[in-house]
Order: structure tokens, then C-alpha cells, then sequence
């Protein structure tokens, strides 16, 4: 079967093409930017941008499923969801996984009132964050100064969101389900840091913020947290929509799912594996 991809090129998409090409698929790869999409030989790479439906007509034709993206480069929900359903249907794609980012838009409730089999993916925290956020200060410092350095999450692997995706998209029985994704434990930024020390034989350190010392920091030198950027309002608000979510976990976010071991058949990695296999983004540069 032929499958898209859109967001191809990003932290699960670049995933899902390995793992479809690697199981026998053939792979239409969506990018902004083909001449630097850098993805493996056999994948046809298209250009095209999700904010932009009509770009995507032609990369759906002759496409069996299509995993989509709610969200453009800028991380905000696409509002031409029901543009993009519609095009789908038209081109005769069968099967589609959405893969949620920060909120819902208008792209799931138009797939999910259409003819197409969908699979919603609802993530929590990614562990490729950790390269974002924490990469700088670890291979300048070695310290990652935050708040609630307690507080806690089930981080899932990109590739386990990948692997679900490529099975809902090949195989049957998955239509009008929503899988939320974790990893397979709860931790905290203190196991993280522990995990990625070990992973890179270096003394990482932890330093504790108090919630106002975090709001100072980041409101003058705003960091490269991601959610940070998504966050609404000037740099102030921003920091204090962090530092407010940091210490306010939802429930959601810290208690663990079986979804990937009961979709893929395997368990779900864990940091420390996420952190062995990413160890060299945390080492000094030179």
C-alpha cells in the first residue's frame, strides 16, 4: 500500500517513514522543503503544507492512508481540517491516523464526521522535548535550572508513537479508536536528568527554581522549551502559564497507558533507553 505522511521530516514523522519502509510500504513523504528533507532512498518526497489544503491534492492521489497532523510549523491548530477531509475522501484515501498536538482543531472533528477510517493519537509529553529543551543548558552547563523539579510525567518515545501509527494505518481494527500514548512509567525531571548523566557519563545537575526565580528567568531570557513557545501572550505570560502548568500536572499527563504494548506487541521504551540511544546531544560540543 502506499501511505503519506505529512510532517515528514518532523519528530515522529521522520520515524513512521523508516518503520512503513522497513515493513514493505510504499512512502509518499509531505515537507515544506524536499531539497533538505534528507530522508531515506525510496521514499517519494513531495512538497506540500498542511496550513495549505490545495497543496495537498495531489500528494493524496493514489495514497491507501495518510497520517496527519493537526498542526502547521507553528505548532497552532489548522483550521482548514474540513478542506483537508475533504480532499482526502475525494482522492479515495481509505485510512488516516491524527496525530493531536498542544489543542484540538479543526482537522479532528472534520476527519471523524467524514467517510475515512481514523485513528486518533493523543500523546502526552514527547521525550525528543528533552533535546530542545534541556540540549543547550546540559552541553553548555551540564545544569537544568526549572521549577517543581518533583512534578511528574509519562513521557512516551517518538518511535512508539510512530509504531503505533504505522500500525493503525496498515492494519485492521483500530478505526474510530483513541489511543492515548505514554511511556511505560512515571518520572520526574530529577529521574530525567539522573537518566541522561548516566546515559553520558558526565555530573548533570538538577537546580531547583522556586516558581518566581523561574517567571524572572524566563520572562527576561525566554527559553527553548516548546511549550513555551505555543504558550499564549507576551514572554510574562508565558512564563507564568509554565511555571502555572509545571506545577498543575493533569492527570493525564502522569499516569501511564498500555496503549503501545497492546497496539504494537511490544512494550514501550523507556527515558533511560530514549537517553543512551540520544546521549551525544548532551555532551559537550568541542
Amino acid at each position: 500500500m502506499t501511505v503519506l505522511v505529512t510532517g515528514a521530516t518532523g519528530t515522529v514523522g521522520r520515524h513512521l517513514v523508516h518503520q512503513l519502509l522497513a515493513e514493505g510500504h510504499q512512502v509518499r513523504a509531505l515537507t515544506r522543503d524536499p531539497e533538505r528533507a534528507d530522508l531515506p532512498e525510496g521514499v517519494e518526497v513531495v512538497r506540500g503544507d498542511t496550513t495549505d489544503a490545495e497543496s495537498l491534492r495531489a500528494a493524496f492521489t493514489g495514497v491507501t492512508a495518510a497520517h496527519l497532523i493537526n498542526f502547521g510549523h507553528t505548532y497552532r491548530p489548522l483550521t482548514n481540517g474540513a478542506a483537508i477531509a475533504a480532499l482526502a475522501e475525494q482522492a479515495g484515501v481509505r485510512r488516516v491516523t491524527m496525530l493531536g498536538g498542544w489543542e484540538e482543531g479543526t482537522l479532528e472533528p472534520a476527519v471523524r464526521a467524514s467517510t475515512l477510517e481514523w485513528t486518533q493519537l493523543r500523546p502526552g509529553e514527547f521525550m525528543a522535548n528533552t533535546l530542545d529543551d534541556w540540549g543547550p543548558p546540559l552541553r553548555a552547563e551540564g545544569v537544568v535550572r526549572e521549577p517543581h523539579g518533583d512534578r511528574p510525567s509519562a513521557p512516551v518515545h517518538e518511535a512508539d508513537i510512530a509504531a503505533v501509527a504505522a500500525t493503525a494505518l496498515t492494519r485492521d481494527g483500530h478505526h474510530g479508536r483513541t489511543y492515548p500514548l505514554t511511556g511505560p512509567e512515571v518520572i520526574t525531571p530529577r529521574d530525567k536528568v539522573r537518566h541522561l548523566a548516566e546515559a553520558t557519563g558526565r555530573d548533570l545537575v538538577f537546580e531547583e527554581l522556586t516558581p518566581d526565580q523561574a517567571r524572572a528567568l524566563w520572562t527576561e531570557q525566554p527559553p527553548a522549551l516548546r511549550i513555551f513557545r505555543i504558550a499564549p501572550g507576551g514572554p510574562a505570560e508565558k512564563a507564568a502559564f509554565v511555571v502555572d502548568l509545571y506545577g498543575q500536572i493533569p492527570d493525564a499527563g502522569r499516569t501511564t497507558t498500555d496503549t503501545v504494548e497492546r497496539v504494537t506487541g511490544r512494550p514501550a521504551r523507556t527515558f533511560a533507553q530514549w537517553a543512551v540511544e540520544h546521549a551525544d546531544a548532551f555532551r559537550p560540543t568541542s
